[in-house]
């Protein structure tokens, strides 16, 4: 889907085709040929169009007759994802600066772009192409930190879970959020690489705007903190998944050491038993009345003895 967007008396606006819009966003479902026409129409190379839709694309710049491609990884929700996949996943977008137009590609209805489409973004001007960039990189930062906050509080939860029970499903939940983390620490990085790149070669000419440049710094500052929380929030996890490892093989060992004691208490009346089972002519008490309830009792002494042996040895 192709939605050409201007800005009329302060309000954006829908528009038929390119010729009056200052922004063009580009997100699936497309027609057959509908992206060949788009990029000979506004005279951009097609693969910075197909390569902002490859959900494997780093983030990265490039520059080609006079028009900017700039990927930025992005965290969306994997609504269509396995109870084993990660809760977040993330996926570039791709902003193509030209001459005329600026224009946002992602492969999926991103919740960043979702905020400038609603006009719930503070200042935005699509015309002014490089606010509009660093607005996107500062948005999109933002939605990084409002995942991780889910995220934490979500691993919050789970832990009270496990500490009354150590359910598989609670575990599942938190391999689903490291697998999140992995790959926000992944973007993140990316993504601040990306953006000390930018800063350093001035791909968007606002070294001499002292508001722009400031604004820059902040947003690589977010990313820095972002890329902090990501990392603790890794670290804490992995920790926890190692202590309740420790913990379910700790109760595992305690249950195995219980059962063997069972058996052993339960092996000694089992071996008198079978001992007087055996079609044998000399056995103790054979000819005596009272030899069947003399061995129960003999073999309840012996289990009791074996009780208080293990007892007194674990006190000791």
């Amino acid at each position: 889907m192709i939605n050409y967007i201007g800005k009329q008396n302060g309000n954006l606006v829908q528009l038929e085709g390119p010729e009056s819009a200052v922004w063009i966003n580009v997100f699936p479902p497309f027609g057959h040929g509908e992206l060949d026409n788009l990029a000979r129409q506004l005279e951009i190379p097609l693969d910075f169009i197909t390569d902002s839709l490859d959900v494997d694309e780093r983030s990265r710049y490039e520059k080609e007759d006079g028009t900017t491609l700039i990927l930025i990884n992005s965290p969306i929700l994997n609504e269509e994802g396995k109870a084993s996949e990660a809760i977040y996943i993330t996926v570039p977008i791709g902003i193509i600066l030209t001459p005329s137009y600026i224009l946002t590609v992602c492969s999926a209805e991103n919740p960043v772009l979702e905020k400038f489409l609603e006009s719930r973004v503070k200042g935005f001007d699509p015309a002014d192409k490089n606010l509009f960039t660093l607005q996107i990189f500062e948005q999109n930062v933002f939605r990084f930190l409002e995942c991780l906050k889910k995220l934490n509080l979500k691993r919050n939860l789970i832990e009270q879970e496990l500490y009354n029970s150590s359910r598989s499903a609670e575990l599942q939940q938190l391999l689903r959020i490291e697998k999140s983390l992995v790959y926000f620490v992944s973007s993140l990085s990316a993504n601040e690489l990306l953006k000390m790149k930018i800063k350093r070669t001035d791909l968007l000419k606002i070294s001499a705007d002292e508001n722009y440049s400031d604004l820059f710094e902040d947003i690589i500052i977010d990313n820095s903190q972002a890329l902090e929380m990501s990392n603790v929030y890794t670290n804490i996890l992995s920790g926890t998944m190692e202590a309740y490892a420790s913990i379910i093989s700790n109760n595992l060992n305690v249950i195995i050491h219980r059962l063997t004691i069972v058996t052993i208490i339960l092996l000694v009346p089992s071996m008198i038993a079978g001992f007087y089972g055996m079609n044998l002519d000399f056995l103790p008490f054979k000819s005596y009345k009272w030899a069947f309830p003399v061995i129960i009792i003999l073999s309840v002494l012996l289990g009791f003895g074996v009780v208080y042996y293990f007892s007194k040895r674990k006190t000791d």
